[in-house]
């Protein structure tokens, strides 16, 4: 009794059994999911997919971590989008008889769809959901395991209503095998899977599969329901040793003789180095059969690809294959991230030498006056004059050692100065400034515009080209080093020596192209002003010779012997004005050298208003306006040009007068600067209209600054008066002042508001302390540009759809990236990376071209069906033969077929007989007086079978429903994907 008083005794363990087990947790989980994606019922709709949706339509996902205890789980979501369906009564189903993944089990309409996902070619549904093994996780091997997760799958679907389809992955991710299962109102199939490396011999041909598939369903009943057959067998081609290669072969007798895809300096590469189509897989397919047509056994079988109704081709392309266009582009952008300068490359390695020579400059001097017995390239060449000379005079390097070869330097130099290569008289030679484009059309040619190029006939764009080519083919970065030097020593023989440089248009630098091609123009200007100077000067001494003969007396030692002449030009001047159409020598155009200072002082009889001063410089009469303090007519003065800028130079400028601040006396001197011009004008206006005012000024340089309006004078009649407007009043205005300073200066004797000389020393200057990164980063333009141009001209021949849409697409991109100053070098990358994939798709159009070539005997039509296909075959992953073996295309896949087996089996004869002979190996000979018949195509690479049946099971009394079984058949694999339906109604 004292034991049943004892209080401990009352005390006992009580268990929680509400509380949830990680299983529980992940079941509960997944429900979860499913009904947060809303994957309840059955969502798919109720039509069947038309055919060819399954690779024309768009397929969607959408994935979610879930966890099992602390391992991790990806579910995710694939379905087909649904389009807009019209209610038209076609392949309607019944209301809900039961899930449409069931359903798409017998659908026949996208069978074998290529490159879909594995399980939606495995078992035609087009939405399923999949729980895969998270990255960093172990796969699901244990048996105990994926039982355990098939159970929870199972409960999953039953608690939330789902009828979509669930798969889990299991075994290695390599394999892809997956388990599954899908429920609907007392229906539910099992996805079931059986992967081996090797093919059972008893199951190598279809009547083993039929017996698998019989004996999986295990249908009670007497007689089975004819078996439904779809069959696919892919026969691959890749060799092509029968086909000549796409690429031109090598031009020994050019320059770049010996290199594959070689061609003239002025053109780039183009095209593949090696076969871009790697291989062609043909599918024969026998879409629907039933049982007891057709035989297929391990003795004999009525699958002959030619007789197959449907045929299919895809391409397998060679991943990466070299291709010229891109690899010299490639190389080129390479050059952008070297530091090196032209002093540094070509000066490495020769300390042995600079010990041998010496800087005797007379040495030097001496060997520029050697006589020659060969004529150089030309006159205007300085590459050839120099080259003794520049061995005393800096670094030097033995012929051999050169980085360039010197009839590749000559040849060249010829290209980019053409104008070089004629013998011609000094006019001749002074005159050319451009030559024909090379590429032509350049004048409706608006892509560098795009790009901030230069134009396509311009020697800018001419330079990219070479530069490209010796880097690529002649040397890399010592060579394109080398090109620039000879390239600046010619620009500047060109200067020294008043040649204009061709291939560049006139007038002041186009802010529209690159800068180097604006330095290059500049350059062209300054030459083209100091010509102007010297003929001027030669026509102004020719009439002094003229008037001392004619006078007999000595003229004076007067300004003619301090001043050069220069170029000039008016605010309203007629175009094609020249110095020899001035009549009058005073009018012509003087002004100081730069060193001298100060100009001239104006003659004593000349005063500050210009009352007493001699008319100079004047053009001719505006308007027939007359001064308004005088009765003499209005005249346009000759005026000097505005100094031609390149966009650095006017940031420069930008800059400094933003430095000068808002102040009062910043503004002053901001103004100062920028009325230089405007002095200039004002002078020549005034020696041209002695007795003008400033109101007479602003009538021709600004006539909105004067206004005009009618008032009543004392005797009552309206009188038209002028004033200078508004602004032209305010105190202090600039145009007041500067027109107060003014002298009476014609523009021949002001000084210069261009400097020639020295600007022209700068663009040299500029362009020596250049790095070979730099000029390639100048150059990048214009080779963007005639990469486009290339490919655009290569794709008219072959006319791919596709790349003519993404050169669209690559010009509007590379005007975006070319333009900032500061490039992204990974965004240009990428570009060249969309270059190269264009010539891919171009070099794979004109290879199948070259396969797939049309006999005489087919007509005009045959050409353009088998041209739609080749094209299709670029664009579409799966392209249908229409006539199958019997059209026009297929006829020619047969003889692709049959040349490769001929070809392979004469190959395998010959190893045969070369072989050395083993007394332990037997040697298959083939008799010498019969000969076995070579099969026209090889074994097939891969067999695919669909078997499909509508039965009851369990039991004879159940639902009539979908089984299925996909048999894949290939040299390494063997894999059977079977969905078995079960009615569960009564168990």
């Amino acid at each position: 009794m004292a034991a049943d008083s004892d209080p401990e005794s009352e005390v006992f363990e009580i268990t929680d059994f509400t509380t949830a087990s990680e299983w529980e947790r992940f079941v509960s989980r997944v429900e979860e999911v499913l009904n947060d994606w809303k994957l309840v019922g059955n969502s798919a709709g109720n039509v069947l997919p038309q055919k060819g949706a399954y690779t024309s339509g768009t397929w969607e996902e959408k994935s979610q971590d879930i966890s099992f205890a602390d391992f991790k789980f990806y579910i995710t979501h694939y379905f087909l989008k649904q389009e807009s369906e019209k209610d038209d009564g076609k392949d309607k189903l019944e209301e809900d008889p039961f899930p449409l993944a069931m359903q798409d089990l017998l659908c026949m309409n996208n069978d074998f769809p290529p490159r879909a996902h594995c399980l939606v070619r495995w078992y035609g549904v087009r939405e399923f959901v999949v729980i895969t093994p998270g990255a960093n996780c172990e796969a699901i091997i244990s048996e105990s395991k994926c039982n355990l997760l098939l159970s929870s799958i199972s409960i999953s679907l039953a608690n939330s209503g789902c009828q979509i389809p669930t798969f889990v992955q299991v075994q290695q991710k390599w394999r892809r095998i997956y388990a599954g299962e899908c429920q609907g109102p007392g229906v539910r199939t099992d996805f079931e899977m059986v992967h081996l490396r090797k093919v059972p011999s008893q199951y190598n041909h279809l009547s083993g599969l039929l017996d698998i598939f019989k004996s999986k369903i295990g249908c009670s009943i007497s007689s089975l329901p004819p078996v439904n057959i779809a069959i696919r067998f892919t026969y691959i081609l890749q060799d092509w040793q029968q086909h000549s290669w796409p690429q031109q072969p090598p031009d020994f007798d050019t320059l770049l003789g010996g290199e594959v895809g070689g061609v003239e300096f002025g053109k780039l590469p183009f095209g593949a180095c090696e076969e871009p189509i790697s291989e062609l897989h043909l599918a024969t397919t026998w879409p629907h059969l039933t049982e007891g047509i057709v035989v297929d056994n391990d003795v004999y079988s009525d699958l002959d690809p030619l007789q197959a109704p449907h045929w299919s081709v895809r391409l397998r392309t060679a991943e990466n294959p070299q291709c010229l266009l891109g690899d010299v582009l490639t190389e080129f952008f390479k050059l952008c991230c070297r530091k090196e300068s032209t002093e540094e490359v070509l000066g490495r390695g020769l300390a042995d030498d600079e010990g041998k020579e010496n800087n005797d400059i007379s040495a030097a001097l001496s060997k520029l006056t050697e006589p020659s017995t060969t004529v150089p390239i030309s006159k205007l060449s300085v590459s050839n004059m120099v080259h003794s000379a520049r061995k005393h005079i800096r670094r030097h390097r033995r012929i051999d050692e050169s980085p360039l070869n010197t009839d590749i330097l000559n040849s060249v130099l010829l290209y980019l100065f053409p104008d070089a290569a004629v013998e011609k008289s000094s006019e001749n030679g002074k005159g050319k400034t451009a030559q024909a484009n090379p590429c032509g059309k350049a004048e409706h040619d608006n892509l560098y515009l795009q790009l901030k190029s230069a134009p396509s006939d311009s020697l800018t764009y001419r330079l990219a080209l070479c530069v490209c080519l010796v880097n690529y083919y002649h040397g890399g970065l010592r060579a394109v080093a080398h090109l620039w030097q000879e390239f600046i020593l010619e620009l500047r023989y060109r200067w020294e020596n008043n040649y204009l440089i061709c291939g560049l248009s006139g007038g002041p630098p186009d802010l529209r192209c690159c800068l180097l091609h604006q330095k290059l123009q500049m350059l062209n200007c300054c030459i083209e002003r100091k010509r102007s100077r010297d003929e001027a000067r030669k026509v102004l001494e020719g009439s002094e010779k003229e008037r001392r003969v004619s006078s007999g007396s000595r003229s004076r030692p007067d300004s003619a012997t301090a001043r050069t002449l220069g170029s000039t030009s008016t605010k309203e001047a007629s175009p094609g004005k020249s110095w020899e159409s001035w009549s009058d020598s005073e009018d012509e155009f003087f002004e100081c050298f730069s060193d001298q200072g100060e100009v001239e002082a104006p003659p004593a009889d000349e005063q500050k208003d210009g009352s007493k001063t001699k008319a100079e410089g004047r053009l001719q009469p505006y308007n027939n306006m007359t001064l308004l303090k005088s009765p003499e007519l209005l005249y346009i003065p000759i005026t000097q040009e505005p100094a031609p800028m390149t966009e650095d130079l006017l940031e420069e400028q930008s800059e400094v007068l933003a430095k000068l601040g808002t102040s009062a006396e910043g503004s002053h001197l901001r103004a100062r600067m920028q009325s230089a011009c405007l002095l200039s004008d004002m002078e020549s206006f005034k020696a041209a209209n002695p007795g003008c005012v400033l109101e007479d000024f602003v009538r021709w340089y600004s006539p909105r600054d004067y206004v005009e309006e009618e008032v009543v004078d004392e005797k009552g009649h309206t009188v038209v008066e002028g004033k200078l407007s508004t602004r032209m009043m305010i105190p202090g205005n600039m145009w007041v002042e500067t027109w107060q300073t003014a002298r009476v200066v014609p523009a021949r004797r002001q000084k210069r508001l261009f400097d020639d000389t020295k600007e022209a020393e700068k663009v040299l200057h500029y362009l020596a302390v250049q790095k070979p990164a730099d000029v390639t980063r100048h150059l990048l333009p214009c080779i963007f540009h005639s990469a486009i141009l290339k490919l655009k001209e290569e794709e008219s021949v072959e006319d791919v759809p596709s790349v003519k849409k993404s050169l669209q697409q690559a010009t509007s991109q590379g005007s975006k990236l070319l333009h900032p100053t500061t490039q992204d070098y990974k965004k240009l990358e990428d570009f060249i990376n969309q270059l190269i994939a264009m010539e891919t798709v171009v070099t794979q159009a004109r290879s199948l071209k070259a396969k797939f070539a049309i006999t005489e005997s087919e007509n005009a039509e045959d050409a353009d069906e088998l041209k739609k296909f080749v094209t299709s075959l670029l664009e579409e992953p799966d392209v249908e033969v229409i006539g199958a073996g019997q059209s026009p295309t297929g006829r020619i896949i047969y003889r692709l077929f049959a040349k490769a087996q001929k070809l392979a089996d004469f190959t395998s004869d010959e190893a045969t007989l070369l072989a050395p002979l083993d007394e332990d190996m037997e040697v298959d000979r083939r008799p010498t007086g019969g000969s076995i018949k070579v099969p026209d195509f090889p074994s097939a690479a891969g067999r695919e079978i669909i078997l499909r049946t509508c039965v009851p099971r369990p039991a004879p009394y159940s639902k009539a429903l979908p089984q299925r079984l996909f048999c894949v058949l290939m040299k390494e694999e063997f894999r059977l994907a079977g969905a078995f339906s079960s009615d569960t109604s009564f168990f």
